[in-house]
């Protein structure tokens, strides 16, 4: 059956409906993204009153800049643990969730709650519960003889912005699990039971090959939010702290922007962290993309 086409009755129509959305592209991301990319390339005096053009001058300096590849390291390290915690941990309830018969919807709702909140909110909550003054959770770790202290310790630091980040990203991640689970033929999985595989098996060699797709779509989504999404959390949580430990990517350029008043070089990180996503996202459909099982 051929599909019935569109026609408009004015010709300016389609372009007409399609203005809004290029317009709100236009104005909060073609602009901006080629302004930044024009400051990258200037250096402003101490006062602010007059530009000069530099070249890559900035670019130069932030690969010379121990503190930034420092942050760079640090970005690496806080989107994997965060993208492997939130999706592994996801998929586990959503298995279990998916095995449930009568209150599965009664899970859903709950596990879905915390997506609803806020990233700073998120930051906040954590920052409490891991306060070494109030907080329950290091009370708790010193009995097993765990001294917590994410002021001074880099460790404990970088594990709060890590827990913090994934279990706002879980319910997300939990909802397109269980979706692609429920999607899957129980006739398959059926099959493979008679024929005497084991849950493991059955869950090794049919339902995560079929969850390809969705896992895939994840892993992109989750990197790209680990690197950018992120902000409000290590604001409201570590501010970067201490000593840079958990000063990310896009926390450094706007450390080094908004409080360090460095619009050059803020304006180079931030053209660099563009150019990193994209890279990643690209290397992802590219070559990740040919595994995935449609």
């Amino acid at each position: 059956m051929q599909a019935k086409r569109t026609i408009f009755p004015n010709k300016f129509l389609p372009y007409l409906l399609l203005a809004p959305q290029l317009l709100i592209t236009i104005v909060f991301f073609l602009w901006p993204a080629g302004q930044a990319l024009w400051t990258s390339f200037l250096r402003e005096d101490a006062f602010g009153f007059k530009s000069t053009f530099v070249w890559f001058e900035n670019y130069i300096q932030l690969f010379e800049d121990p503190a930034y590849l420092n942050s760079v390291w640090i970005t690496a390290v806080f989107a994997l643990a965060v993208t492997l915690l939130s999706m592994s941990v996801s998929l586990l309830m959503a298995v279990s969730v998916n095995s449930l018969i009568r209150s599965g919807k009664a899970y859903t709702t709950l596990l879905v709650w915390p997506y609803a909140v806020a990233p700073a909110v998120a930051g906040i909550l954590w920052w409490f519960m891991f306060n070494p003054s109030i907080g329950i959770l290091p009370y708790m770790l010193a009995g097993f003889g765990i001294n917590w202290n994410h002021r001074v310790d880099s460790t404990d630091a970088l594990i709060l912005v890590v827990l913090a980040a994934a279990w706002k990203q879980i319910s997300y991640n939990f909802l397109f699990f269980l979706a692609g689970l429920q999607s899957i033929p129980h006739s398959l999985i059926e099959a493979a039971a008679i024929d005497g595989a084991g849950p493991f098996k059955r869950f090794r060699t049919i339902v995560f090959p079929l969850l390809s797709p969705t896992t895939f779509f994840l892993l992109v989504v989750n990197i790209v939010y680990a690197m950018f999404d992120t902000f409000a959390i290590i604001h409201a949580t570590t501010e970067g702290g201490p000593s840079g430990s958990t000063t990310i990517l896009v926390y450094k350029v706007y450390a080094d922007g908004q409080l360090g008043l460095n619009l050059g070089s803020s304006a180079a990180q931030s053209v660099v962290l563009m150019a990193i996503v994209v890279v990643l996202t690209v290397i992802q459909f590219r070559w990740i993309e040919r595994r995935v099982q449609y």
